[in-house]
């Protein structure tokens, strides 16, 4: 004799139901297109990463620089700094206007001319227009200190902004203390900085001084970066986290 059930049978607790959606428990870990593990850092592409950091560099630096030596040929020392300056906040302005943001390396970079600016045309002396140099690190190694102790530190909305450097939502205690560490060593560099320039202000000639001031700048910069890049790995070798390159 054939017995037929006269109820359904119900299904396993893991097999889903007809019209059910299908959804993964852990996205993350099913590997959802798109998403990144929470310990992940993202980069865009190389050559978008490039890309990146030299349109801010060039906002920063090289427009600055551009804007000085035209404006030092027409009218001298004082109206080159002015001309930095003012293509400087021309091109926050411009920033504010179309991203509705301004990169932390342009406000910097328009804060330091500033002060430099009026050190210069306020008094027309050469020897404040030397000493700008050591002011201006001085002023850089305040702004960083300020920072590092924070919740923001600088080094942090840098590398968001220069290099377009994703993190997940959830912070990692181990990059949150190398952005402390690397602010609080940027600091360091701009104080050492200072301290250099000073004393080269007083036993150097004018002319010796501006070139040294150049060997100065370019060797903390050199110093920094190299170091940060130790500590960058080092933490990340420590804390197990990736680096992704997104496609290009």
């Amino acid at each position: 004799m054939n017995l037929r059930a006269h109820g359904r049978h119900k299904s396993p607790a893991n097999v889903p139901a007809p019209g059910d959606s299908v959804l993964p428990a852990d996205p993350v870990a099913a590997g959802v297109a798109g998403s990144l593990p929470p310990a992940d850092l993202q980069l865009p592409a190389p050559a978008r990463l490039a890309l990146t950091a030299g349109w801010n560099l060039a906002e920063s630096l090289a427009l600055p620089v551009g804007a000085y030596i035209a404006g030092e040929r027409l009218g001298g020392q004082g109206a080159g700094m002015a001309a930095a300056t003012a293509v400087t906040w021309l091109t926050a302005a411009a920033r504010k206007m179309l991203t509705g943001s301004v990169p932390g390396l342009l406000m910097i970079s328009g804060l330091v001319l500033t002060l430099q600016t009026v050190l210069v045309v306020a008094t027309g002396s050469v020897l404040l227009f030397l000493l700008q140099f050591p002011v201006a690190n001085l002023a850089l190694c305040i702004l960083f200190a300020r920072t590092a102790p924070t919740g923001r530190p600088l080094v942090a909305q840098l590398a968001t902004e220069v290099v377009a450097l994703r993190q997940s939502s959830v912070a990692h205690p181990g990059l949150d203390r190398f952005f402390r560490g690397t602010t609080w060593l940027w600091a360091g560099i701009f104080a050492a900085s200072t301290i250099g320039l000073a004393v080269l202000l007083v036993i150097e000639p004018a002319t010796v001084f501006l070139l040294l001031s150049t060997v100065v700048t370019v060797a903390g910069v050199v110093v920094g970066t190299f170091l940060s890049i130790l500590l960058f790995v080092r933490m990340m070798r420590r804390s197990g986290l990736r680096v992704c390159f997104g496609q290009a």
